[in-house]
């Protein structure tokens, strides 16, 4: 006997789909079972990651998006609802960081980290909300951070911005826990990812620190002392896009080693 998958028949959408914590969110979604649209502003990226993952499930769409743009969103949303059902599952896992002192920290990067962590997690969950609403059911999952749960240094745009979407996640929850949704996030510590790679590579140009010393700053707070893997990251995202997860809501879940 064949049991069905948790995810079979259920269209999910992710946003920065590519690379890191996105493509490895995707592939877990993949491999439960979920029909896939990608979405990220990296086009052959995207391609490539959902040829490989045409492996796991025929049915991947990889689209073009900056979620900064909302004609952007709407175009994408607006072709993934011509080849897809409904959406069960929307993932917003699309972000940016820039690191620098908070007097160096100019306008146009506060402007970056809210049009495209904050603002562009809205527009996207504008897109999908009304046909969840209509179906009565569906899960949404806001990728935030650790530093959307406490301060860090030199990167004050990043964590104002992941602070307001953990706010975001846990009003959204409230609003719409009777019409069958649920609205949670997860918080990674240091993941490797190329935002990781990018962070220890301005601890060294800013900082002067030796590739190895950058590392250990960066896992520092890590209890477990080492890097977050993306595979951990995404097994928790598929665990709350589950049918059984339906009373887990408002839920904002470190995944950090047991930073916080």
């Amino acid at each position: 006997m064949t049991l069905s998958l948790p995810l079979s028949g259920r269209h999910a959408i992710v946003t920065g789909g590519a690379r890191g914590i996105g493509a490895a969110i995707a592939a877990e979604l993949a491999a439960q079972g979920a029909t896939l649209t990608l979405m990220g502003r990296d086009a052959a990226a995207l391609g490539a990651h959902a040829v490989a993952l045409r492996k796991k499930t025929s049915e991947v769409l990889a689209i073009a998006c900056d979620v900064a743009d909302p004609a952007s969103v709407t175009a994408a949303f607006a072709e993934s609802r011509d080849r897809f059902p409904r959406p069960w599952l929307l993932v917003n896992n699309a972000g940016t960081a820039t690191a620098a002192p908070f007097m160096e920290t100019t306008p146009e990067v506060w402007n970056e980290a809210l049009a495209v962590n904050l603002l562009g997690a809205v527009a996207c969950i504008r897109e999908v909300l009304p046909a969840m609403l209509d179906a009565k059911g569906g899960r949404i999952v806001n990728v935030a951070s650790m530093a959307g749960l406490k301060g860090y240094g030199r990167i004050t745009a990043y964590s104002a911005s992941k602070h307001a979407l953990v706010g975001l996640t846990r009003s959204l929850a409230a609003e719409v826990r009777k019409a069958g949704i649920t609205v949670n996030a997860v918080c990674p510590g240091y993941t490797e990812s190329g935002m990781s790679i990018q962070a220890e590579k301005n601890i060294m140009t800013g900082l002067g620190k030796s590739a190895a010393e950058a590392r250990a700053m960066v896992i520092r707070h890590n209890p477990r002392g080492t890097i977050i893997r993306p595979e951990e990251v995404a097994h928790v995202v598929a665990w709350l896009a589950a049918p059984s997860a339906d009373a887990i809501n408002g839920r904002v879940i470190p995944v950090s080693g047991g930073e916080v």
